[in-house]
């Protein structure tokens, strides 16, 4: 799979065609994967035939051909202050009949957008038509003006202090001029309401607002009708800045990645950007300097500055070797690394897509809220048209009365406190939870995650170090210690299983000479085999195997008892021997069960090794357990237990990957293998268990401040309607209840991000 970086193969910058050619074709071509820049068409991913052929737009029609002709465009967007605007853009986008697909992510400002063609022109004339206004991701954000982002709103502050004071002394002039500031704040806000009602969006606050104060206007309240549109473009600053400070999270988390890199061509140093690194270019970062990168560390030792990724506010050593991650700052030197990810895979950048992607992955509660959003608005409007027309029809008052209860309605069904409650909320935590060093792939897992009651664990590499270590060789036929271990040794070469590792490292620790060993195959959930000498040599779990003695059994066990794992070893079917094989509890282990006891949640480990090494763990950190379980067995227990109550599942390992993914959440440890983070709802970017219990509370309490949020802003809605009604509250008030409600959630919300680390 891979991505042109031009429409064509020319390799000509700035240059785009129609179709795509056989860049794939070319000697000595190479497949890599680009970033796609801002307003840059760039062809789709193709595998097989799809670069022998032009691929332009237009194939057979059916959806993968559209999709393999689709071209991906994406912007920076300016100017949106909550979701519903953020609804708006798509929609004006989505109308474009060439458009296959378009999301904006509320969270980074951006617009994505699939098409068949290269618009990327009709796309900013849409958008520009909405009455907002794109930018190119690669264009550095120009500084904000505050005169001009506030200059209406002082310019109607000015105006209606003038207004009030002089219809003190002069009330016919007085009033005059609160039509000339009614009109002056109209102006902005009904050209806005149009532009979107041009654009497939009729029902904003935009048009609430509008037919609210011309309404005003037109039965003669005209102070009143001035006041709407001074607190109503005061409503709209400090949404803005309230959306600023929500989206801070992702500003401060791409500013972690430097925009260039240092990179080492023998004694030669040049300055690339990122997009020019490639796994396998030697980099050089400065004291102070910040990691562009995930790479392997090439000096001998570093100390490494981590908090703004793990959370982790000490700093930590690292060895030569050891895996650095992208958005790192090296303390006290100079450092060498290899870079390991491709261009745009680093450690930040796939933060930035999960933020970006947890739109997708939206709580039920939060699709519910989008959904009525949407239906709310009309039928707030239908309800003041028939306040407005039905009473004095039915001779229930005059008309001028009704009208004027209708505009208040129209005012108190402004959605936005509604719109933006859940999103806010949401939005906040999963910010909240990347400060403590965790990622929650969106609002449905989060959702999830507030609801588990019990937790099953795996054990090595989870409940314990995973960092085994052989603490036996018990020999059963003529080979020695040092025979049996480098023959076990030799079969488990390459795999990365902890068991694995730990034989290995025991081998090169006796600096054995390892026989040559071929055809490795991966038992899952039992061992491993392989071909040394001419002989099969497997190296399976005792209890997978039925031709031991009672005398060997009897060994086994006798190790097994002391917690030990034991390693079976047999030659065309003839046991040779055993390795035992001892990991030992993780020293949080025991702090993490005790805070999730104390939460109502229960512990339970689930683990393929023997039962009497589990048992071993288990009462040391008085938990249930399950043992023997291969991974379609942990899957089975993960679903029996799951149907009694919410279950979490926490693993590191591939076998971890399907019972995981069986469970309510899935939650993969950050040391883990690709599959399980990949299949896991949330990761833990440190090994600190003690990162559930305060995980698990933050759901819940974003969960509680998503519910107080949605009962703020309809409970003040509902309590205006009766005021309105009954004639107890006017034009004013209702715009005060709205930017109340929106600045009330909004503040709520972000209280998340300031609770201190459990």
């Amino acid at each position: 799979m891979h991505q042109h970086r031009h429409a064509c193969g020319c390799g000509r910058p700035g240059t785009t065609h129609s179709a795509t050619k056989p860049l794939c074709a070319l000697p000595g071509a190479t497949p890599v994967r680009l970033n796609i820049k801002a307003a840059t068409p760039v062809q789709p991913e193709c595998s097989g035939g799809c670069c022998e052929a032009d691929s332009s737009p237009g194939g057979d029609g059916n959806e993968e051909g559209d999709r393999r002709g689709s071209w991906h465009f994406s912007w920076r967007v300016s100017g949106m202050d909550c979701p519903s605007c953020a609804r708006t853009v798509e929609t004006a986008v989505s109308q474009l009949p060439q458009v296959v697909r378009t999301r904006v992510v509320f969270a980074s400002e951006k617009l994505l957008v699939d098409a068949s063609d290269d618009i990327a022109a009709a796309v900013e004339q849409a958008v520009a038509r909405a009455g907002f206004s794109l930018v190119s991701e690669t264009t550095p954000p120009r500084p904000a003006s505050r005169w001009r982002e506030n200059q209406t709103l002082l310019i109607l502050a000015v105006m209606m202090l003038a207004s009030f004071t002089l219809s003190r002394f002069m009330p016919h002039w007085g009033d005059m001029l609160f039509i000339a500031t009614t009109l002056t704040g109209l102006w902005p806000v009904a050209r806005d309401a149009w532009r979107r009602a041009r654009s497939g969006s009729p029902f904003t606050i935009e048009m609430l607002m509008s037919v609210a104060a011309a309404g005003a206007l037109l039965i003669g309240a005209h102070a009143e009708a001035a006041m709407v549109l001074l607190l109503f473009l005061l409503g709209e600053r400090l949404e803005a800045f309230a959306a600023a400070r929500a989206r801070s999270g992702v500003t401060q988390l791409m500013a972690l990645r430097p925009e260039n890199a240092v990179r080492l061509n023998g004694e030669v140093r040049e300055t690339v950007a990122l997009a020019a690194l490639r796994p396998g270019d030697v980099i050089e970062v400065a004291a102070g300097g910040r990691l562009p990168v995930d790479g392997r560390l090439l000096s001998n030792e570093a100390s490494l500055d981590e908090s703004a990724l793990t959370g982790e506010s000490l700093p930590v050593t690292r060895e030569k070797g050891d895996a650095l991650l992208a958005g790192a700052t090296s303390v006290d030197r100079l450092i060498q690394l290899e870079v390991t990810s491709k261009p745009g895979e680093s450690a930040i950048d796939r933060i930035l897509t999960l933020i970006e992607e947890a739109d997708s992955h939206r709580a039920p509660v939060e699709r519910f809220i989008d959904r009525f959003s949407r239906i709310y608005t009309p039928l707030i409007m239908l309800l003041a048209a028939l306040v407005m027309v039905v009473p004095p029809l039915l001779g229930f008052g005059a008309w001028l009365p009704w009208i004027y209860k209708g505009l208040t309605l129209l005012l108190i069904g402004c959605p936005c406190a509604l719109v933006i409650a859940t999103p806010a909320a949401i939005t906040s935590g999963l910010a909240a939870a990347a400060r403590q060093g965790a990622l929650i792939k969106g609002g449905a897992a989060l959702e999830r995650l507030s609801q588990i009651r019990a937790i099953a664990f795996d054990k090595t590499g989870t409940l314990t170090q995973g960092k085994p270590q052989v603490a036996a060789v018990l020999c059963f036929a003529t080979l020695s210690q040092d025979e049996l271990l480098a023959l076990a040794a030799s079969v488990e070469q390459g795999s990365t299983h902890p068991l694995a590792a730990a034989i290995v490292a025991a081998a090169r620790e006796r600096q054995l000479t390892l026989p040559s060993a071929s055809q490795q195959v991966t038992l899952a959930g039992s061992g491993i085999a392989a071909q040394v000498d001419g002989a099969q040599v497997e190296l399976l779990s005792p209890g997978r195997v039925d031709v031991l003695t009672a005398a060997q059994r009897a060994q086994i066990v006798e190790q097994e008892e002391q917690g030990q794992t034991l390693v079976a070893i047999l030659r065309d079917g003839e046991p040779l021997g055993a390795l035992a094989l001892r990991d030992n509890l993780r020293a949080d282990a025991q702090v993490a069960v005790t805070a999730l006891k104390k939460m109502g949640i229960e512990s339970m480990m689930l683990t393929g090794d023997n039962p009497r090494a589990a048992a071993a763990i288990a009462r040391e950190l008085d938990i249930d357990f399950r043992a023997a379980l291969l991974p379609p067995d942990k899957v089975d227990a993960v679903r029996a237990l799951g149907q009694q109550q919410p279950l979490a599942m926490v693993g590191d390992g591939i076998n971890d990957a399907p019972a995981m993914k069986a469970a309510t959440i899935g939650i993969a440890m950050g040391s883990g293998s690709d599959i399980a983070l990949e299949t896991a709802d949330a990761a833990l970017t440190r090994d600190a268990l003690p990162l559930l219990p305060s995980l698990v509370a933050l759901a819940r309490r974003t969960r509680a401040t998503l519910r107080q949020n949605i009962a703020i802003a309809l409970g003040l809605k509902a309590l205006f309607l009766v005021t309105t009604l009954l004639g107890l509250t006017g034009l004013w008030l209702a715009v005060v209840a709205d930017s109340g409600a929106t600045a009330l959630v909004t503040a709520n919300a972000l209280r998340l991000l300031r609770t201190r680390r459990e």
